[in-house]
């Protein structure tokens, strides 16, 4: 045991001496690490992580290999360590390579660390630990909690204390919007960074989300997300519920107004332009109703809509058109009284092998008294192939065949009584 212990002594001092040595020489001449056998790498380390650090040799001749901290003390001399901090451990050692690992790093241990080689002449190569500090959970705040349409609204995003310096984005929706950003460094090369977005709004935006999207190597996806709340006069839409169509005398008008706001609209009123409404007019709430129509009626009627922010109106332009004409009604013509030719004719307008409902049509809708008069010219061959319409609709131009043989046609031409085409 004593042996081993003097032994463990004798190494110590060894290592001691050698590199006090070696940095005496090392101050006085520092290769770069161009062209050296000797090579290492940066290091980026998240505050509480784990950072390694590796010293690599291409082409070893049996040199010593040792590992200096930024304060230039040893770590590791080959695969011994003299540094009393067990924060650092061997990972791997060989004659090509010496990596040791720190873990729970903190801010007191960013600086260069020195990979050294026991050459002539002596090499050394640097690698630089950088201790990167998240930001916290961004700080979003806006001016007003609710905003009326076409006013301006400010939102502020702080992202507190990292390292480095955070940077900033603003979104609405899918759009990327550009705030103003300061940065103020506050202790230990710590940064706090404060973007302001100034922001006009319309009713498009009312619910609208708006995020600050925190930029950082040490983090990612860190935001924080505001909706907005706006509000705005009201938009009115007058709707035609009764009747369907066109308004005619003696028929009944309803109207209905539609009308949506944030907030809600408080009042709906409904009024004629340049006239007073009819005196039998009903209005409730936000619909009108007017019993049998008369031209005198006619003119702009509109709804008017308010709320906190502003009022708003729509206009429905009433025409009275005239009451509908009385239709006649239809006159059934007796086939069997009239002549066999003719009826033929007729028999074959209305039957299966005639495909023209044209005929029976045009009886239904001009009723009356109808008068038969015949045209010896052959103008088709085939059955009811030709119809055109009478004018004034008077009377109809029929083709078909009406006598035997089917090769005969003649064409039959109805009219009312009177007409003399």
């Amino acid at each position: 045991m004593a042996i081993t212990g003097n032994g463990s002594l004798t190494i110590y001092l060894s290592v001691f001496v050698i590199s006090a040595a070696f940095l005496l020489k090392g101050a006085a001449e520092t290769l770069s690490v161009e062209g050296q056998n000797l090579g290492t790498d940066n290091v980026s380390v998240i505050e509480g992580e784990m950072a390694t650090i590796s010293c690599r040799v291409k082409n070893n001749d049996d040199s010593v290999i040792q590992l200096l901290n930024p304060n230039r003390q040893t770590i590791y001399f080959r695969d011994v360590r003299p540094l009393k901090d067990s924060r650092f451990q061997l990972v791997n050692f060989s004659d090509n390579e010496l990596r040791v690992s720190l873990s729970n790093v903190s801010l007191s241990d960013e600086g260069r660390y020195v990979c050294q080689l026991y050459t002539d002449p002596p090499q050394e190569a640097y690698a630089d630990i950088t201790v990167l500090v998240p930001p916290g959970i961004p700080i979003m705040d806006s001016r007003e909690d609710v905003v009326s349409e076409g006013n301006e609204t400010e939102l502020t995003c702080t992202a507190m204390v990292s390292k480095p310096a955070a940077s900033i984005r603003w979104m609405k929706g899918e759009q990327e919007l550009t705030g103003e950003m300061t940065v103020d460094e506050t202790y230990d090369r710590m940064f706090t960074v404060t973007s302001r977005l100034r922001l006009t709004v319309s009713k498009e935006d009312d619910g609208e989300p708006v995020s600050c999207i925190i930029d950082h190597p040490a983090v990612k996806d860190l935001r924080a997300q505001r909706y907005l709340e706006v509000l705005y006069q009201p938009e009115v839409k007058i709707v035609q519920a009764f009747p369907e169509g066109l308004t005619r005398e003696g028929e009944n008008l309803e109207l209905t107004c539609i009308a949506k706001g944030k907030p809600q609209p408080h009042q709906i009123s409904w009024l004629r332009v340049d006239d007073d409404v009819p005196s039998h007019t009903v209005i409730t709430g936000s619909d009108l109703f007017i019993e049998n129509l008369n031209k005198s009626y006619n003119g702009t009627y509109r709804c008017v809509a308010s709320n906190t922010v502003g009022d708003a109106y729509d206009d429905y332009i009433l025409f009275v058109h005239d009451a509908p004409t009385t239709i006649p009604t239809p006159t059934t013509l007796n086939l069997d009284n009239t002549q066999g030719a003719i009826a033929d004719a007729l028999r074959c307008a209305f039957s299966d092998t005639c495909h023209s409902p044209f005929l029976s049509r045009l009886i239904c809708e001009d009723g009356g008294d109808m008068s038969v008069a015949r045209h010896s010219a052959i103008l088709s061959a085939s059955p009811c192939s030709h119809i055109s319409t009478c004018p004034h609709s008077h009377h109809s131009h029929i083709t078909m065949p009406f006598t035997s043989p089917p090769s005969n046609h003649n064409h039959i031409h109805l009219c009312r009584p009177g007409n003399t085409d």
